[in-house]
């Protein structure tokens, strides 16, 4: 089975591949000070559950927390004896990654990017909202697929708990749609900003995004708080909640052949 393995800046996302199906997906809490025995008997737990530690033949491993990079592929060699495959723009992900600096690019960019191909072609449009709300636009360019490039705007929690720090008169508000557009208390004023304020930007970010590539890219949705958006719009034309996962699969197979 491959296990794999993304570590995000809120969540440390883990799922089982059979070589059919994810069999098992599992969200960890990111604790950067967490050492490798510690993240290895969580992991252990999860595996020991299902009697599935010694059925791991492969790990792939995407990272965003420099520091948790290490201890995961620490987790993978030391514990399971397997030397992880750490995705980064230099290896071969089926997709070039056309930015200025392609090394500062995020593994989890890069893996959404393969994934939306993977799965629908291109263009793409990936918006994933989770710490941060990034859009991720692939297309063919000289026959090949491609990251074009990447816009990351402030997550919508982020958004919500800075406005409630820093502004004296405003409470913390559930993350959910008011009943209206326009607030006629504080709460649904709040409310409004963030839901229908964030459903504007990614349809605004939709349309000139499109415009900027000149094509009519498939757009897809991904992180933990896109279910608060599609409700409210229609830009989005798939939903797919382990994209990064998918993506990950897709890699290791392309450098390891299929399981």
């Amino acid at each position: 089975m491959l296990l794999a393995i993304d570590v995000g800046n809120t969540n440390v996302t883990l799922g089982l591949w059979d070589g059919q199906d994810w069999t098992h997906q599992w969200r960890l809490r990111t604790v950067h000070e967490k050492t490798v025995d510690e993240y290895w008997i969580s992991l252990r737990t999860l595996l020991r559950e299902r009697n599935l530690r010694d059925r791991v033949t492969r790990v792939v491993l995407s990272s965003v927390v420099p520091p948790l990079t290490a201890t995961f592929a620490d987790v993978s060699e030391r514990y399971l004896g397997i030397t992880a495959l750490q995705i980064d723009a230099n290896m071969d992900t089926g997709i070039d990654v056309l930015t200025e600096n392609p090394l500062e690019v995020g593994a989890d960019r890069i893996v959404n990017a393969a994934a939306a191909v993977h799965l629908y072609g291109n263009p793409t449009i990936v918006i994933d909202m989770g710490t941060a709300t990034t859009f991720d636009v692939t297309a063919v360019r000289n026959e090949r697929a491609a990251l074009l490039g990447v816009v990351i705007a402030p997550g919508l929690r982020l958004a919500a708990d800075a406005l409630a720090s820093r502004a004296a008169q405003l409470s913390r508000v559930a993350l959910e749609a008011p009943p209206q557009v326009l607030g006629r208390n504080t709460t649904h004023a709040v409310q409004s900003g963030l839901i229908f304020g964030y459903v504007s930007m990614i349809e605004g970010m939709v349309a000139r995004l499109s415009a900027e590539i000149s094509q009519f890219p498939i757009v897809i949705g991904t992180g933990g708080l896109i279910s608060l958006i599609t409700p409210h719009t229609n830009v989005i034309h798939h939903v797919e909640p382990w994209l990064t996962l998918t993506g990950l699969r897709v890699i290791s197979d392309r450098n390891h052949g299929p399981l």
